[in-house]
Order: C-alpha cells, then sequence, then structure tokens
C-alpha cells in the first residue's frame, strides 16, 4: 500500500507574482517576466521546518499588482485531510502577514491592476534616476529600442499614503531575509528608499513597477548630527543580478553624503551578498576620487574603472632572498604602513563606518602591492593583523602565544584570498 505524503514545502508551495496590466506586458522582452517565482524563507510565517501539513499539490498563489502592490491570495489543492486540528490553516496564517484588503476574486484583482496600472503613482520625492536600455521585444531591431527609465524614491512615515504601501511591500523583507522582521510604524526615525521601473507603453504612458526597497534608520551622533543605519534591503527576484541592487545602495550612500546632518552610513549584520555588492560598490567610489588615489598612492598611477592605482612593473628583476626590494613605503600615504591620521581624515569626509574604511584600505593596499616587495608585504600584514586582533581580542586573548599567532595568520590568508575574490570582480 503506497502511503500519501501530506506534507509540503512552503517555499516551493507559495508562488509570487507581480502582476501587469495587459498594455504593459506588451512592452516587455521575449525573455521578461515578473510572475510566479519563489521566496528564499518561509520559516517567519509558516513555522522553522517551512512545512505545511494536510494537502496534497498545494499551490499558494499570492499576486501583486505590479505597481500598487494591491493583493490577490488564493489557496488550491488537489485533496485535504479531513478537518483536523493538525492540518494547517494556509490563508489564515498568511493573512496574518499582510493588509486585509486583498482579492480572492480572481477578476476583481485584474480589474484593479488595469486600474491602478494608470492612477498609481509613487510616494515620496525621486532623488536618483537612470537608464537601462530596453530588452527587445518580437520585431523590434537594436537601431529602434528604447531605454528603460528606473527611479529611486525617498519617503517616510509622514508621506500621505506611506503607511499603507509600506504594509503591503514589507512581506518582502521576511520572504527575502534571513531573520528579517516587520518594523515598528510608531517611530519616526525610519526612512525609506523605494526603486521602481518607470516603462513606457506603446501609447507613449508611463506606468511604475516595483523592484525593491531599503529600510534606514537614523541614530542621533553627538554633538548635533545623525548616523544613518541600513537596516533591510531587498531586490525582488526578477530583477536581480542587473544591477539595480548597486543602484540603489549608491543613491542611499549618496543621500548621506550630501546630506550635511548625517555623519556617516552604517550596515546592520549584513549579509554575505549584501557585503559584497557594499565592497564592490565602496571600492569603485574610491578608485574614481582622483584626490583620494594621488595622496593615496602618488602620482605614478594608471587607470582603473574610472579610478587610478599605482603603476605595477611588469619586468623586475629579482632580489636575493631576504634582501630588501628597497620600497619599505609607497610614495602615497595608503604606505604600507597607512598613514592613520589622514586615513581618518578622508573617512571622516566620504562617511563610511569605521570597521568597512579599515576593509577598504587593505584591499586597496592589496591591489597595489608590489608582489617583489617583501617588506612591503611584512608591513602590510602587521596594519591588517593589528586590526583583526583587536576585533578578535576576547577571543584571541584565551589562546596560548603560539596558538594565538598561528590563528591570526590563518584568518589573516582567509581574509586575504577574499579580497582578491572580491578586487577580481570590479576589474
Amino acid at each position: 500500500m503506497t502511503t500519501v505524503d501530506w506534507t509540503a514545502d512552503a517555499n516551493e508551495a507559495l508562488t509570487l507574482s507581480l502582476v501587469r496590466a495587459e498594455e504593459d506586458k506588451q512592452v516587455l522582452g521575449g525573455e521578461e517576466t515578473c510572475e510566479e517565482f519563489h521566496p528564499t524563507f518561509t520559516y517567519p510565517i509558516y513555522g522553522e521546518d517551512e512545512r505545511i501539513y494536510g494537502y496534497q499539490d498545494l499551490v499558494i498563489d499570492l499576486r501583486f499588482a505590479s505597481g500598487s502592490l494591491a493583493q490577490y491570495l488564493s489557496v488550491r489543492y488537489a485533496q485535504k485531510l479531513d478537518a483536523s486540528t493538525t492540518v494547517d490553516n494556509v490563508e489564515g496564517i498568511l493573512k496574518e502577514f499582510i493588509p486585509p484588503d486583498y482579492d480572492t476574486d480572481e477578476a476583481a484583482f485584474l480589474t484593479r491592476v488595469q486600474e491602478d496600472a494608470v492612477s498609481f503613482k509613487p510616494i515620496g520625492n525621486v532623488i536618483h534616476t537612470y537608464t537601462r536600455p530596453a530588452p527587445s521585444t518580437s520585431g523590434s531591431s537594436s537601431a529602434t529600442r528604447e531605454v528603460v527609465e528606473y527611479e529611486v524614491y525617498h519617503a517616510t512615515w509622514n508621506d500621505p499614503g506611506f503607511r499603507e504601501y509600506h504594509r503591503r511591500m514589507q512581506i518582502f523583507i521576511l520572504l527575502y531575509i534571513e531573520a528579517g522582521s516587520y518594523i515598528s510604524e510608531d517611530d519616526d526615525a525610519w526612512e525609506f528608499f523605494v526603486l521602481y521601473e518607470k516603462r513606457k507603453r506603446q501609447n507613449g504612458t508611463k506606468t511604475y513597477h516595483f523592484i525593491g526597497y531599503s529600510s534606514v534608520y537614523k541614530f542621533y551622533c553627538f554633538p548635533e548630527k545623525h548616523r544613518l543605519r541600513l537596516s533591510q534591503f531587498v531586490i525582488v527576484p526578477p530583477y536581480q543580478h542587473q544591477g539595480h541592487g548597486s543602484e540603489l545602495y549608491k543613491t542611499i550612500y549618496n543621500y548621506s553624503l550630501l546630506t550635511p546632518l548625517i555623519s556617516e552610513l552604517t550596515v546592520e549584520d549584513p549579509a554575505e551578498a549584501f557585503e559584497d555588492l557594499r565592497d564592490r560598490n565602496d571600492l569603485r567610489m574610491l578608485l574614481a576620487n582622483e584626490n583620494f588615489m594621488k595622496e593615496g598612492f602618488g602620482n605614478e598611477t594608471v587607470s582603473h574603472g574610472g579610478g587610478k592605482v599605482r603603476k605595477r612593473n611588469t619586468r623586475v628583476r629579482a632580489n636575493p632572498m631576504g634582501a630588501s626590494s628597497g620600497m619599505v613605503k609607497g610614495t602615497g600615504k595608503m604606505g604600507p604602513p597607512i598613514d592613520k591620521a589622514w586615513s581618518e581624515t578622508f573617512r571622516t569626509q566620504l562617511k563610511v563606518a569605521g570597521r568597512q574604511w579599515q576593509r577598504l584600505m587593505e584591499m586597496l593596499i592589496l591591489m597595489h602591492l608590489n608582489p617583489t616587495d617583501i617588506q612591503g608585504a611584512r608591513a602590510y600584514r602587521l596594519q591588517v593583523k593589528e586590526r583583526l586582533y583587536r576585533f578578535n581580542f576576547e577571543i584571541l586573548a584565551q589562546l596560548e602565544k603560539e596558538e594565538r599567532l598561528e590563528k591570526l595568520e590563518e584568518t589573516f590568508q582567509s581574509l586575504r584570498e577574499d579580497y582578491l575574490r572580491i578586487l577580481e570582480m570590479i576589474k
């Protein structure tokens, strides 16, 4: 006798769609779609095991109007166990996490999609725009392809209608950020940056479509400024790996840089993928800063991705083992070792958090370090290990000296490999 499995994987059962009006679908490229994708996490909603019990062929169909994020929810299945306390109430559980005005009538929802597509306008103030070539549609040539506009809006709780809009989009935090949670609407220190695609229809009308958003929190910073902490950051899957996350991050950074009362931008417990995104963009920002690069590495530099790095010798004579290369210190402030007072001045001006700044300096020094410079390599290693020792002091202080030195060297080598991986991304 075959045993029937009445459990479903919640991540596979939950299907998400950003639904466009028919006129908006007509201008999409051949492979463009924002429908039927799945969450990364569902444990905040359906429990740690991310399993739903009591159904066969379960489909939880949660759709959003692509701009207004008005919602539609339908639960379908081939078979359900007889009423029992052990059968999960799929809709009853999910509706606790979305606004109560969601549609359950598909025709009514699709009518709303059509209406909202034209009437919806982003809330807040647009603070950054950029464009990309439109993906080709059937029958279009590269010569006639238009560009797609993208806009980032800055909003707060004080903007009319934003609280209601935030309640619709915040579920993406639970579904795509590990340990993500809803934030309090009673705290006025929150600010938001929301990214949209602005797409032109065949008749010239432009409509808006949600891509992702970030929430930041404003802390008091003595004596009269604020520190901005980036707390939540999400780009929905149909738009991932296309550079939109970098555009959103750069917008937030530039907003911090240009706002006099903000002292620095920090990030709360970043995930690995976001840390890479942040590193890449921060490094490119520094490489493009001519004053910083000139003071840091001296005049003998070459172009690198909009910035400059020290020119490397491609043909050098090797030094005898143990002999100095004659390059104990570079011609600029980056050394190694780095000029700490100079470094702190630039860090303050550019509003980068302390630990992130130190990592960026270590990566840039590694990028320009001459492989034949024995003493320079030693100075760099000591500089990095000094930071690692201070950062991990409580753990390392408990070890014997020999074990402590081994652990530091192991950590240094691992960090160096990771730095090389990141530097490879920005070439």
